[in-house]
């Protein structure tokens, strides 16, 4: 057993109201007429639909991909009939939907063929592999991939495994009587995350106000042979948090900056190891999670529900009373209101409380904050929550930053104790918010930037290209004009081997080619014209013709040396009256 618990700053205890959801056993919830399973249910990117409408599924079948390391599969929770793969309202506090797959059960509950695996049979990293494609993740509502998780640092071997039954919010009991019911195989799901990180320690946390969960992981632990320690620490608001919770059981401070794991620590949910056992020893990937059912209901239970399940439907089985008035998905403290109740369970949905005016009566008006510091005492991550809020209040964000306030869990304990009932919570909530807003903005802008610099180095690259091609080309043309016969007229004789002297690389010297190319082509193009009606001239028409052609003549002679000149005055046709 451990010598000695530390404790973690601030905290605040708010009445548990647990008692009424743990008088009756984990019950299983019935089967919908329909399934709307989110296409995304945990941090990372976004599974991508394997599934069409039309298509006949198996239970268990997998019909989202994990897109990428950072993701997790999403599977079929019954067997039946895809109905379509659409948008369909999110259990989220936008509200917005997203892409879900509809499932008409069949009720013949075909599960797909499953093949138990034993960990230790297989290498750590295919091991990962099975848990990213079993769709396991973090189901104390965080839902983080589990499998991104189980790999400890390169440099810091993992002195702790944290295995979190503390459970703090109010109202929820699900993690109590999952350890009450099924605490065998959380011990053997804890014990193939030791396995993974080569834990030299495993610590089971459990808040002391849940003696029979404590018992009962205790005795799970001795029947099994491990050398867990099944650990009560004190009742306070939020020693769930895993870095509280790492700091009650081991004294070590995991500062945001880092993870836990460079400090020779990880933390998983009671929950999580769980459906780690069964997806490895009985080939069964997350379909289903323990959903506490409590608050204005006449019968307060906790419910083995399958994901996809709409919540309308989970919460008829506790029958609301009549004056239930709205509805909170997770606890009152971090959780938040569900705005429609056909949205579906997921796998982050761990309590559903129905509220009333009297269970939850309306928040006085905000009134001005009167420095009182109270916020200040709370916070379990020791931020100065009353000066992010004048920040925030103000829309100066980068003062939000320096006072760090992505540091901040959002527990809601500074709302809490706040006397002037200021919502501190959602002003964090909104700085956040706009601060990635705008760092999205800063990257999109960064970008475009870069490829408009990019398109104009690559025009100015092609213009030089093409004027060295220009200037190659009238060097080439002029050495045949060396070699051309000796009654070459004297213009072409006198431009062009001056224009083949010089460099290429050199800008007036491709200037000068130009006009040299020019000239010769405006030289072509008059000797390619034959006059006409000149069978009848006179003698004195002829003598003008050949004055005007001197005149010519003298005129492209005098304009070579001129370098400046563009091209197109050379090139322009005569005057009619020539």
């Amino acid at each position: 057993m451990l010598q000695q618990l530390f404790s973690f700053k601030g905290g605040v205890k708010p009445q548990t109201r647990k008692a009424p959801s743990v008088q009756s056993p984990i019950g299983q919830a019935p089967m919908p007429v329909r399934l709307y399973v989110p296409l995304h249910q945990s941090l990372g990117g976004a599974p991508n639909p394997l599934v069409q409408a039309g298509e006949q599924v198996l239970k268990g079948q997998v019909i989202g991909a994990a897109d990428g390391w950072m993701s997790a599969a999403v599977h079929a929770p019954t067997s039946g009939t895809v109905l379509a793969v659409e948008q369909h309202v999110a259990a989220h506090p936008s509200g917005l939907p997203t892409l879900s797959v509809v499932i008409k059960p069949d009720g013949r509950e075909q599960w797909i063929a499953r093949t138990p695996l034993d960990h230790r049979s297989l290498a750590p990293e295919r091991v990962r592999e099975l848990l990213r494609d079993a769709g396991v993740v973090g189901l104390g509502g965080a839902v983080f991939p589990s499998h991104a998780k189980l790999t400890a640092a390169r440099t810091v071997p993992v002195e702790h495994l944290v295995i979190n039954g503390a459970e703090c919010e109010p109202f929820m009991t699900c993690d109590d009587l999952l350890m009450r019911e099924r605490a065998e195989e959380i011990v053997r799901g804890t014990a193939i995350f030791r396995d993974l990180l080569a834990a030299r320690r495993v610590l089971i946390g459990i808040e002391d106000n849940k003696p029979e969960a404590v018992a009962a992981m205790r005795l799970a632990v001795r029947r099994l042979g491990e050398d867990h320690e099944v650990v009560a620490v004190p009742t306070r608001y939020p020693a769930g948090g895993a870095k509280q919770l790492i700091r009650v059981l081991t004294g070590k401070e995991v500062p945001a900056s880092k993870r836990s794991t460079e400090l020779g620590v990880q933390c998983f949910n009671v929950a999580t190891a769980y459906t780690a056992y069964r997806a490895l020893a009985h080939g069964e990937p997350v379909i289903s999670r323990i959903v506490t059912l409590t608050g204005n209901v006449e019968q307060p239970r906790n419910w083995e529900v399958l994901l996809g399940t709409p919540m309308r439907e989970v919460v008829a089985l506790g029958k609301p009373k009549a004056d239930t008035s709205r509805y909170l998905m997770g606890g009152p403290m971090m959780g938040f209101e569900i705005g429609d109740l056909a949205a579906p369970v997921v796998k982050a949905t761990n309590c559903i409380i129905a509220g009333s005016p009297t269970l939850f009566p309306p928040n006085p008006p905000e009134m001005p904050c009167i420095r009182c510091g109270a916020c200040a005492d709370v916070c379990p991550h020791e931020l100065q929550p009353f000066e992010l809020y004048w920040f925030a209040r103000a829309r100066n964000f980068g003062k939000t930053q320096e006072y760090h306030i992505f540091d901040c869990i959002e527990c809601g304990c500074c709302s809490y104790v706040c006397p002037s009932h200021i919502p501190l919570v959602q002003y964090f909530r909104f700085a956040k918010s706009e601060i990635w807003s705008r760092e999205k903005e800063k990257q999109a802008a960064d970008a475009a930037k870069a490829r408009f610099e990019l398109r104009n180095a690559r025009a100015e690259r092609e213009q030089a290209e093409k004027a060295e091609r220009l200037a190659k080309a009238a060097a080439a043309r002029t050495s045949e004009k060396k070699v051309a016969p000796a009654n070459t007229e004297t213009a072409s004789s006198a431009v062009l081997p001056a224009a083949e002297a010089l460099p290429v690389t050199d800008a007036e010297a491709v200037r000068k080619a130009k006009i040299a190319a020019a000239m010769e082509r405006a030289r072509a193009q008059r000797a390619a014209v034959l006059p006409r009606n000149t069978e009848q001239l006179t003698v004195e028409q002829k003598q003008e013709i050949a004055a005007i052609e001197a005149r010519r003549l003298a005129l492209l002679t005098s304009a070579a040396p001129l370098a400046g000149s563009p091209p197109e005055t050379l090139t322009r046709p005569e005057h009619p009256t020539e």
